[in-house]
């Protein structure tokens, strides 16, 4: 028997003419050193035609790849929705990427055109003789260094067009967006989501058991739009009237505590390395003011237990971690505890991964492949596939990835019977002892939560005795003292005792990827080449 109902194809031009007309006045506030920058949904939208009209003078057509090189701003967000809305595909550029993977991920994804803001001139300049491929680079700003050669004016560029452009039909699982992984090992590896994928995330995106973003929100978007589409926030923001609020480069503690007080978010998203920086500056300034979030999302990178409690404690903040991956759109998981659970419990959800949300699905397997039982105990590695989970990576074969039409994670942990995940580590940071895993991640949280922490990261070391022991890298606080036995006494009442490291240095900061988690594989060559000052406590 067939339905009888309409099969509209799920595109982002939907998407627009929704935000345009439901939420027609609803703002996106852009932060600025000067002040902030503010513009309707309908004057972005008219803006994001005027943007395709222009792009297609230029001879883009349907599937060339548009780069971003960008802050998150309104202008950015004009590209976000112009470009997969023509037909086009838009490639987010990470603007932290080392040189030759940035020009490697532009070159392999043969971008045609490459709209950049001005104060990122200085970087993209340092590729631009070894990107042939791209024939235009739009500047949002005053271009006056030259160091691009010929570029195009931005305002000038789509303020020669007239709004009214009309959005073609197109198939809804054709490629709207491109995002590359960030390469920790290897080269960067290309994921391209469709506008079905999309469409699908940004609904699932304001479901009240995930972020439950919706008209009654303002959302402060630290995350970057390039990384994975700022979790699917712009889009998700146009489908269900969400203010935004862009903080451009004004990423550290001290302007963001600025913002929520005076912009009155509702909720944010970002990294945990942000929100501890976040606490460092609020702890100084008599000022902050927490009150208008009824909730943080922190993703990325695990969240510390002790991060969880301070915003609760010393703000009644609520946090919830959010798990996913560039794979994975990347909406998988929400820690948002169980109904019912008495006050007291939630902090035990809440430091959890995540929840599995509606849409996706989720299994643990051993080693040889064999899926293991969802108890909250055995551990494995994490399998997911869905709607919009990758089933392959753009022009690259990687078959130790997927499995029997599951993506292989590399995050390893338990999954219980309610569907809370419980993230030991990554596949390549384990620590292996003495034929036992050690958590790098559970260690790293728990030395956080002592008062003169600021940062941990934990990696392994060989040991002629265990194969591998664990060594911890601190960054203490201003002005706070620690011992390395004083800190292992502090684990030793809350972790396995055979878990205690014999291992510490304490270092000025410890390095992070392009998306500000940590680096552990610098950590490990630092150590290998003897630049780590390490102390050895007796067992």
């Amino acid at each position: 028997m067939q339905s009888t109902m309409q099969d509209s194809p799920l595109v982002i031009s939907g998407m627009i003419r929704h935000g345009e007309w439901i939420y027609a006045d609803k703002t996106v506030y852009t932060v600025t050193a000067t002040g902030v920058e503010q513009a309707t949904f309908t004057e972005i939208a008219i803006r994001a035609e005027r943007l395709a009209a222009a792009l297609r003078r230029l001879g883009i057509g349907d599937g060339d790849r548009v780069g971003t090189f960008m802050w998150n701003n309104q202008v950015h967000m004009e590209a976000y929705l112009a470009v997969p809305a023509m037909g086009a595909v838009l490639h987010t550029l990470n603007i932290r990427l080392f040189p030759e993977q940035l020009a490697f991920v532009i070159n392999h994804a043969e971008d045609q055109v490459i709209i950049v803001d001005h104060t990122l001139i200085p970087l993209l300049a340092k590729v631009r003789d070894q990107i042939p491929t791209v024939k235009h680079i739009i500047v949002n700003g005053p271009d006056e260094s030259g160091a691009l050669g010929e570029t195009i004016d931005y305002e000038d560029f789509i303020g020669a067009e007239a709004p009214g452009f009309v959005w073609p039909d197109l198939d809804e699982k054709s490629a709207a967006i491109m995002c590359y992984t960030s390469g920790t090992t290897g080269n960067p590896k290309g994921v391209v989501y469709s506008h079905r994928s999309i469409w699908l995330h940004s609904l699932a995106s304001t479901s009240a058991n995930s972020i439950g973003l919706s008209e009654k929100d303002r959302c402060l978007l630290i995350v970057p739009m390039f990384h994975v589409n700022a979790w699917g926030a712009v889009y998700t923001a146009f489908f269900a009237g969400t203010e935004l609020i862009m903080p451009q480069m004004f990423l550290q503690g001290e302007p963001i505590v600025k913002m929520i007080r005076e912009l009155r978010p509702t909720i944010s998203l970002g990294v945990p390395t942000v929100w501890n920086d976040v606490l460092r500056a609020a702890e100084n300034d008599a000022d902050a003011d927490f009150s208008s979030l009824r909730g943080i999302l922190a993703g990325g990178s695990a969240v510390p237990r002790s991060m969880i409690e301070t915003f609760r404690d010393r703000y009644g903040r609520n946090m919830v971690q959010g798990w996913g991956m560039t794979e994975t759109s990347p909406l998988a998981a929400v820690s948002i505890p169980p109904a019912g659970t008495p006050p007291e419990k939630e902090i035990d959800f809440r430091a959890k991964a995540g929840r599995v949300v509606a849409g996706v699905e989720m299994r643990i397997t051993d080693d040889d492949g064999s899926v293991l039982p969802n108890d909250g105990q055995t551990v494995g590695e994490f399998e997911i596939r869905g709607p919009w989970i990758t089933g392959s990576y753009y022009g690259v074969d990687a078959p130790d990835r997927f499995h029997d039409g599951w993506l292989r994670t590399g995050d390893i942990g338990t999954l219980d019977h309610q569907g809370f995940m419980v993230i030991s580590d990554r596949t390549k940071d384990v620590i292996k002892s003495g034929g036992e895993w050690i958590s790098s991640v559970e260690l790293e949280g728990t030395v956080m939560a002592h008062p003169a922490v600021f940062e941990a990261a934990v990696i392994a070391v060989p040991d002629d005795k265990w194969q591998e022991r664990p060594l911890c890298c601190v960054v203490l606080r201003p002005g706070a003292n620690a011992t390395a036995a004083e800190l292992r006494d502090f684990l030793a009442a809350r972790v396995a005792k055979w878990w205690l490291p014999e291992h510490w240095t304490f270092i000025d900061s410890i390095p992070k990827t392009s998306v500000g988690k940590f680096d552990k594989k610098v950590l490990r060559a630092q150590f290998a080449a003897g630049e780590l000052n390490v102390e050895t406590l007796a067992s």
